[in-house]
């Protein structure tokens, strides 16, 4: 049995808030300069150059990549023999992102409730994901996720008849739909499988990957590589000015789902696609 103690957890999140806002991962980071070196538009590869500059201006000057610094979204794998020590570990997390949202001086945007919208000054609560995995290991994803790629994602419960077809036709309508408003180029993370409440999570999920990690599964993979190709001909370009530079990446995760049914879930990341990886 592994004890981690909440406020070593409590730091980890704290930093990684702080951390994950201010320097985008380098296959993220990789995948923007290629699209900038390939772009034949001008004006897509001038946008692109802009956010390359914007990416080095952030790292040089320790500033948020982005105004808008997310909702906490925490990934756990949780080994089952590790033993959280001193605290609660929903509170540990909580108490990390209060922190690191206040020492970053990073924007706060969680609020309290839906309707009656009034801040709760902190950027708490973190929304938090908890798989129980083997070992005495505790890693910890954290993803910050803004508003305007996150509203433009779509959930669909399709009939199996729709088949592979049904997908795509779903994912490319979804790309469309959003147009410029979720900064592209934008990074999709696709769902499929499971049922209404899991399929959502797989295509969050799907956006933890690396972009330069295609499906383990040669069919899945084929069909990243398809929609990629396709969602890059809509021509709808870095920031909406057109070009071939729509997305950096699709990926795919799927799960066993019911006879009947045919869930497909888009969750849709901005070109500042935030994520950090830590194990304790």
């Amino acid at each position: 049995m592994k004890e981690i103690a909440a406020s070593l957890v409590t730091e980890t999140i704290r930093d990684m808030c702080i951390q994950a806002n201010v320097i985008l991962p380098e296959d993220v980071a990789a995948s923007i300069s290629v699209c900038h070196a390939q772009e034949p538009w001008p004006t897509a590869k001038e946008t692109l150059e802009e956010l390359l500059e914007n990416m080095e201006i952030a790292r040089q000057e320790d500033l948020p990549l982005c105004q808008d610094t997310g909702a906490a979204s925490v990934f756990l794998e949780l080994g089952q023999d590790v033993h959280i020590t001193g605290g609660n570990l929903y509170e540990a997390i909580h108490e990390g992102v209060r922190q690191g949202y206040d020492a970053g001086y990073l924007r706060k945007s969680i609020v309290a409730d839906p309707l009656r919208r009034k801040n709760t000054g902190d950027n708490t609560p973190a929304m938090i994901h908890v798989d129980i995995v083997s070992g005495e290991n505790l890693t910890i994803t954290l993803a910050p996720k803004g508003a305007g790629s996150e509203n433009m994602s779509r959930l669909g419960l399709l009939t199996p008849s729709a088949g592979r077809g049904g997908v795509v036709d779903f994912v490319l309508e979804t790309v469309r739909l959003a147009g410029p408003n979720p900064c592209p180029p934008i990074v999709v993370g696709i769902g499929i499988g499971g049922n209404f409440d899991l399929v959502a999570t797989l295509a969050k999920k799907a956006l933890l990957r690396p972009l330069d990690q295609p499906n383990s599964d040669p069919y899945y993979q084929e069909l990243e590589a398809e929609l990629l190709e396709q969602i890059n001909a809509l021509g709808i370009g870095p920031q909406g000015f057109g070009g071939r530079s729509t997305a950096l990446e699709v990926n795919i995760e799927t799960y066993p789902t019911h006879i009947a049914a045919l869930p497909v879930a888009v969750n849709i990341n901005c070109h500042v696609a935030r994520r950090m990886t830590v194990t304790l």
